[in-house]
């Protein structure tokens, strides 16, 4: 399990520009937090982090990040520099999900699309939102998505054979292979 500053840093290390804003707020890196563990909950059945997630009026907040970095108001937070080898498989496969699929919105777009969902909704203000509900949301969330998440099939395919070149040296013989695909 990481520790939920080693998942902020994550978000917080440079990216390429095409993956999402290059800068990001308190705001937008609570939502990331949100959606990283209801990501980890959903697929792998258990935390990214152990801290609870509260219920704030502009949605989900992890108490102990936010206040590291209220400091900085709606400013873009600086940058962190991340050691690698922190981060499992798994763990950079859900954060660059969660970067990926996320960071291309503003932080006031997260904050809305967190207030239309149900743990949110079913968590009074202030209230430390149940992890059995992000779980069982985010569940349903990727099975509705017709996500398919096999980590070591997508290993063998990638580092075994994709297909087995037929043992031929006879130009005719190799094309008609091709074309029989």
């Amino acid at each position: 399990m990481l520790s939920v500053r080693d998942v902020a840093d994550f978000f917080l290390s440079p990216v390429d520009e095409e993956d999402g804003e290059a800068t990001i707020s308190n705001l937008k890196l609570q939502k990331l937090l949100y959606y990283s563990q209801g990501y980890s909950l959903a697929l792998f059945g258990q935390k990214l982090f152990d801290e609870n997630i509260s219920c704030w009026t502009h949605g989900p907040v992890v108490e102990s990040i936010y206040h590291q970095f209220k400091i900085y108001g709606s400013s873009p937070l600086p940058v962190a520099h991340i050691e690698m080898n922190k981060y499992s498989d798994e763990h950079l496969y859900i954060l660059n999900r969660v970067r990926r699929e996320y960071g291309q919105f503003t932080a006031w777009k997260l904050r809305d699309m967190t207030h239309e969902e149900l743990p949110y909704l079913s968590t009074p203000n202030g209230g430390v939102i149940n992890t059995a509900c992000i779980k069982e949301f985010f569940i349903n969330k990727l099975s509705n998505d017709n996500f398919n998440f096999d980590l070591e099939r997508m290993k063998k395919r990638v580092e075994g054979d994709f297909v087995k070149m037929p043992d031929t040296q006879d130009n005719d013989s190799f094309m008609q292979w091709v074309k029989s695909f």
